[in-house]
Protein backbone atom coordinates (compact mmCIF):
# COMPACT_ATOMS: atom_id res chain seq x y z
CA UNK A 1 0.00 0.00 0.00
CA UNK A 2 1.50 3.25 -0.74
CA UNK A 3 0.50 6.36 1.71
CA UNK A 4 -0.07 9.38 0.25
CA UNK A 5 0.03 13.16 1.99
CA UNK A 6 -2.30 15.24 0.06
CA UNK A 7 -2.09 19.20 0.56
CA UNK A 8 -3.83 21.84 -0.94
CA UNK A 9 -5.59 24.85 0.12
CA UNK A 10 -8.42 24.81 -2.00
CA UNK A 11 -11.02 22.79 0.06
CA UNK A 12 -13.02 21.37 -2.61
CA UNK A 13 -10.04 20.56 -4.95
CA UNK A 14 -8.59 18.70 -2.07
CA UNK A 15 -11.56 16.52 -0.90
CA UNK A 16 -12.08 15.66 -4.95
CA UNK A 17 -8.41 14.37 -5.20
CA UNK A 18 -8.93 12.78 -1.82
CA UNK A 19 -11.94 11.13 -3.40
CA UNK A 20 -10.48 9.67 -5.78
CA UNK A 21 -7.20 8.31 -5.02
CA UNK A 22 -8.78 6.76 -2.30
CA UNK A 23 -10.60 4.31 -5.13
CA UNK A 24 -7.27 3.12 -5.99
CA UNK A 25 -6.79 -0.18 -4.53
CA UNK A 26 -3.01 0.21 -3.55
CA UNK A 27 -3.36 3.94 -2.32
CA UNK A 28 -4.01 4.72 0.77
CA UNK A 29 -4.39 9.04 1.85
CA UNK A 30 -3.03 9.04 5.12
CA UNK A 31 -2.88 12.74 5.71
CA UNK A 32 -4.21 15.86 4.56
CA UNK A 33 -2.81 19.46 4.50
CA UNK A 34 -4.40 23.37 3.74
CA UNK A 35 -1.08 24.72 3.65
CA UNK A 36 2.81 24.29 3.22
CA UNK A 37 3.28 23.92 7.17
CA UNK A 38 0.39 21.99 7.43
CA UNK A 39 2.32 19.70 5.03
CA UNK A 40 5.39 19.72 6.32
CA UNK A 41 3.87 19.13 10.11
CA UNK A 42 2.02 16.27 8.93
CA UNK A 43 4.63 14.73 6.76
CA UNK A 44 6.66 14.21 10.04
CA UNK A 45 3.26 12.99 11.97
CA UNK A 46 2.68 10.63 9.32
CA UNK A 47 5.61 9.80 7.24
CA UNK A 48 4.24 9.32 3.96
CA UNK A 49 5.25 7.11 1.18
CA UNK A 50 4.53 10.06 -1.62
CA UNK A 51 3.15 13.81 -0.46
CA UNK A 52 1.00 15.49 -3.48
CA UNK A 53 1.14 19.40 -3.06
CA UNK A 54 -0.39 22.20 -4.64
CA UNK A 55 2.49 24.38 -5.90
CA UNK A 56 0.72 27.54 -4.79
CA UNK A 57 -0.28 27.85 -0.77
CA UNK A 58 -0.11 29.99 2.02
CA UNK A 59 3.17 29.93 3.80
CA UNK A 60 5.62 27.60 2.31
CA UNK A 61 4.84 26.69 -1.33
CA UNK A 62 4.47 23.50 -2.38
CA UNK A 63 8.49 23.37 -3.46
CA UNK A 64 9.63 24.92 -0.28
CA UNK A 65 7.30 21.88 1.69
CA UNK A 66 8.46 19.41 -0.49
CA UNK A 67 12.23 20.36 0.34
CA UNK A 68 11.83 20.05 3.52
CA UNK A 69 9.49 16.98 3.93
CA UNK A 70 12.14 14.60 1.78
CA UNK A 71 15.04 16.50 3.74
CA UNK A 72 12.95 15.47 7.13
CA UNK A 73 12.14 11.66 5.40
CA UNK A 74 14.46 10.76 2.25
CA UNK A 75 12.19 8.36 1.77
CA UNK A 76 9.45 10.37 0.74
CA UNK A 77 9.13 11.38 -2.86
CA UNK A 78 7.34 14.47 -3.70
CA UNK A 79 5.03 15.37 -6.44
CA UNK A 80 3.78 19.28 -7.41
CA UNK A 81 0.11 19.78 -8.96
CA UNK A 82 -0.28 22.87 -9.89
CA UNK A 83 -2.38 25.42 -12.18
CA UNK A 84 0.75 27.53 -12.53
CA UNK A 85 3.07 25.67 -14.80
CA UNK A 86 5.39 28.04 -15.66
CA UNK A 87 9.22 27.13 -16.93
CA UNK A 88 10.30 28.83 -13.62
CA UNK A 89 8.36 26.50 -11.60
CA UNK A 90 9.10 23.68 -13.33
CA UNK A 91 12.94 24.42 -12.97
CA UNK A 92 13.31 25.03 -9.25
CA UNK A 93 11.11 21.82 -8.59
CA UNK A 94 13.17 19.64 -10.07
CA UNK A 95 16.96 21.59 -9.19
CA UNK A 96 15.23 20.50 -5.41
CA UNK A 97 14.97 17.17 -5.98
CA UNK A 98 10.73 17.38 -6.65
CA UNK A 99 9.89 13.81 -8.56
CA UNK A 100 6.55 14.69 -10.33
CA UNK A 101 5.57 17.88 -11.94
CA UNK A 102 2.36 17.83 -13.22
CA UNK A 103 -1.04 20.06 -13.95
CA UNK A 104 -3.98 19.88 -12.39
CA UNK A 105 -5.54 19.12 -15.28
CA UNK A 106 -4.58 15.44 -15.85
CA UNK A 107 -7.09 12.73 -15.19
CA UNK A 108 -7.21 11.17 -11.76
CA UNK A 109 -6.01 8.26 -13.28
CA UNK A 110 -2.92 9.61 -14.54
CA UNK A 111 -1.89 11.34 -11.39
CA UNK A 112 -2.77 7.84 -9.60
CA UNK A 113 -0.20 6.00 -12.39
CA UNK A 114 2.33 8.92 -11.56
CA UNK A 115 1.86 8.38 -7.72
CA UNK A 116 2.92 4.34 -8.72
CA UNK A 117 5.46 5.38 -11.07
CA UNK A 118 7.34 8.35 -8.48
CA UNK A 119 7.04 5.53 -5.60
CA UNK A 120 8.82 2.90 -7.59
CA UNK A 121 11.60 5.23 -8.01
CA UNK A 122 10.83 7.34 -11.16
CA UNK A 123 10.32 11.01 -12.23
CA UNK A 124 7.12 12.26 -14.49
CA UNK A 125 7.31 15.77 -15.43
CA UNK A 126 3.91 16.56 -17.93
CA UNK A 127 5.48 16.63 -21.43
CA UNK A 128 3.43 19.92 -22.50
CA UNK A 129 5.20 21.92 -19.43
CA UNK A 130 8.71 20.46 -20.12
CA UNK A 131 8.59 21.11 -24.04
CA UNK A 132 7.65 24.75 -22.69
CA UNK A 133 10.22 24.95 -20.56
CA UNK A 134 12.57 24.08 -22.97
CA UNK A 135 11.13 26.32 -25.28
CA UNK A 136 10.75 29.76 -23.29
CA UNK A 137 14.82 29.74 -22.17
CA UNK A 138 15.38 31.10 -19.10
CA UNK A 139 13.78 33.62 -17.40
CA UNK A 140 15.81 36.36 -15.55
CA UNK A 141 12.72 36.80 -13.21
CA UNK A 142 12.10 34.80 -10.30
CA UNK A 143 8.83 32.33 -9.82
CA UNK A 144 7.31 34.81 -7.61
CA UNK A 145 7.88 37.73 -9.78
CA UNK A 146 6.44 35.78 -12.54
CA UNK A 147 3.54 35.79 -10.46
CA UNK A 148 2.55 39.01 -9.67
CA UNK A 149 3.56 40.09 -13.18
CA UNK A 150 0.77 37.71 -14.38
CA UNK A 151 -1.62 39.32 -12.05
CA UNK A 152 -1.08 42.70 -12.83
CA UNK A 153 -1.18 41.75 -16.60
CA UNK A 154 -4.72 41.04 -16.32
CA UNK A 155 -5.22 44.74 -14.38
CA UNK A 156 -5.38 43.84 -10.37
CA UNK A 157 -4.32 46.41 -8.53
CA UNK A 158 -1.73 46.02 -5.87
CA UNK A 159 -3.71 44.94 -3.07
CA UNK A 160 -5.54 42.26 -4.97
CA UNK A 161 -2.38 41.02 -6.18
CA UNK A 162 -1.25 40.71 -2.85
CA UNK A 163 -4.31 38.73 -1.48
CA UNK A 164 -4.18 36.58 -4.27
CA UNK A 165 -0.56 35.68 -4.74
CA UNK A 166 -0.40 35.64 -0.32
CA UNK A 167 2.09 38.43 -0.13
CA UNK A 168 2.23 41.74 1.77
CA UNK A 169 1.11 44.91 -0.73
CA UNK A 170 4.96 45.92 -0.20
CA UNK A 171 6.65 42.49 -1.33
CA UNK A 172 3.95 42.74 -4.35
CA UNK A 173 5.57 46.27 -5.12
CA UNK A 174 9.02 45.55 -4.89
CA UNK A 175 8.39 42.23 -6.93
CA UNK A 176 6.68 44.59 -9.51
CA UNK A 177 9.58 46.64 -9.36
CA UNK A 178 12.44 44.44 -10.11
CA UNK A 179 10.90 42.35 -12.57
CA UNK A 180 9.91 45.89 -14.63
CA UNK A 181 14.10 46.31 -14.10
CA UNK A 182 15.27 43.28 -15.00
CA UNK A 183 12.94 43.06 -18.29
CA UNK A 184 14.01 46.84 -19.18
CA UNK A 185 10.46 48.13 -19.27
CA UNK A 186 9.15 50.97 -18.38
CA UNK A 187 6.47 49.87 -16.39
CA UNK A 188 4.54 46.49 -15.12
CA UNK A 189 2.26 46.62 -17.96
CA UNK A 190 4.99 46.54 -20.53
CA UNK A 191 7.15 44.37 -18.28
CA UNK A 192 4.28 41.72 -18.80
CA UNK A 193 4.08 42.10 -22.26
CA UNK A 194 7.48 41.56 -22.88
CA UNK A 195 7.46 38.93 -20.33
CA UNK A 196 4.33 37.17 -22.02
CA UNK A 197 6.36 37.09 -25.37
CA UNK A 198 8.93 34.83 -23.90
CA UNK A 199 6.95 32.36 -22.56
CA UNK A 200 8.31 33.51 -18.65
CA UNK A 201 4.47 33.90 -17.74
Amino acid sequence: MITILLADDETLIRDAIVSLLRLEEDIDVVAVAASGTEAVDAARKYRPDVAVLDLQMPGLDGIEAAERITSDNPDCRAIIVTSHGRPGYLKRALATGVAGFLPKTVSSTVLSDVVRQVHAGGRYVDPQLAAEAIGAGDSPLTPREADVLELAEQGAPIEEIAQRAHLSPGTVRNYLSSATSKLGASNRHEAAHRAREHGWI
